[in-house]
């Protein structure tokens, strides 16, 4: 049965390569809210696009408050999910072709912003789903594709996903790297405040605790090395406009031996009274077992399908794991393939996307079905 699902990917590969150009030539930058447009018209008219794709594959879909669409297979309460994004950066300058013109050149090289982060290997998972729908292949689980529309600029349309629907029991996130990626860094961020008045007690804590640090917090005492995440680090380092006061901010990528906690009281032992402190924001660090079920079913299908090791692995980045209980980022990025979404000429090649579809076609059948080989 696996064998045949494979070939069925590569005979819709064409098919499959078609409808996620359709959808990357949309441009999903979030703009000004409107009715029925949370996150703007570029980004509704992609979840509506491809909730229509989804409807001429034979999928139910179903728009949940225009921020979360789903393409669902098989019926159930409990479902195995897996969730990308179709909202985009910005374009910025540089690119080669237009960046929402999905360019292919002689290589299968396909150009275009979402090609890879995100759209491309969500769509990779529909048509994964669709190949396994055409063969009639039945499930213990029915299996959601969740398409998101707001995870570069704040998980509000997961937050208000959560808040009506209840979460899957396992799946992935399309929108990292390969192998699996077991856990996540944690993130947040702090910002110091205070009056003009105190600019001197202000500037001098920033200089000595902040300018002056090596990136990974040693000036604060939280120089903290962790086995499997690598150093906790500083960055994003920021002055802010607080109408007339003085405003700092900073950002830490800290492993799950540290929780945020420790870092806030951390700082407050360095602070003087005059200084003002707040969290921001924070998103605890995600941790799987790499060996439980969930990571090793997804680990088999990527050695099976690549023939490479797929010893699960830890990420510094952010996905949808952050929020959504029970998934891991898994794919779409193979080893040495970085620094691509996010950048002019963002690319994706025909022939990573079948793979990826091939990957998340094993993967889906025996998640669904309780087995992990």
């Amino acid at each position: 049965m696996e064998e045949e699902l494979l070939k069925k990917i590569d005979e819709i590969s064409d098919e499959m390569i078609s409808g996620i150009k359709r959808i990357v030539q949309i441009d999903s930058v979030q703009s000004e809210a409107k009715p029925g447009m949370p996150f703007g018209e570029g980004v509704n008219l992609a979840l509506e696009e491809t909730l229509k794709l989804a409807c001429e594959l034979g999928f139910e879909t179903e728009n949940v408050d225009h921020m979360v669409g789903i393409a669902k297979y098989g019926t159930g309460e409990d479902y195995i999910g897996i969730m990308g994004h179709l909202d985009v950066v910005p374009v910025g300058d540089g690119w080669n072709h237009p960046p929402f013109s999905a360019y292919e050149d002689e290589n299968g090289r396909i150009y275009s912003r979402g090609i890879l982060d995100n759209k491309g290997p969500t769509l990779s998972c529909l048509y994964a789903l669709y190949a396994i729908k055409e063969l009639g292949i039945e499930l213990k689980y029915p299996v959601h594709i969740l398409f998101g529309t707001n995870e570069e600029t704040g998980f509000n349309d997961l937050k208000h996903y959560l808040e009506v629907r209840k979460p899957p029991i396992m799946g992935w996130t399309p929108d990292c790297k390969y192998p699996v990626v077991y856990a996540e860094r944690g993130r947040s961020t702090y910002r110091i405040s205070t009056d003009v008045k105190n600019s001197v007690v202000f500037n001098q804590f920033i200089n000595d605790y902040i300018l002056s640090d090596n990136g990974y917090a040693n000036k604060l005492g939280l120089n903290i090395e962790d086995p499997e995440f690598g150093r906790i680090q500083l960055n994003n380092k920021r002055l802010v406009d607080l109408n007339g006061k003085l405003g700092f901010d900073f950002s830490f990528s800290y492993p799950a031996s540290v929780s945020n906690d420790t870092i806030e009281k951390a700082i407050k032992s360095k602070l003087s009274k005059k200084l003002h402190l707040e969290c921001i924001h924070n998103y605890d660090p995600v941790y799987f077992d790499k060996n439980g079920f969930l990571c090793k079913t997804l680990q088999s299908a990527y050695e099976d399908v690549t023939g490479m090791n797929g010893t699960p692995v830890t990420t510094t980045g952010g996905t949808y794991a952050k929020i959504m209980p029970n998934i891991v980022p898994f794919g779409p990025s193979f080893p040495g393939q970085k620094g691509i979404g996010h950048n002019p000429n963002e690319w994706m090649d025909r022939s990573d996307l079948i793979l990826n579809a091939k990957i998340y076609a094993l993967s889906i059948v025996r998640l669904a079905n309780g087995k992990n080989n």
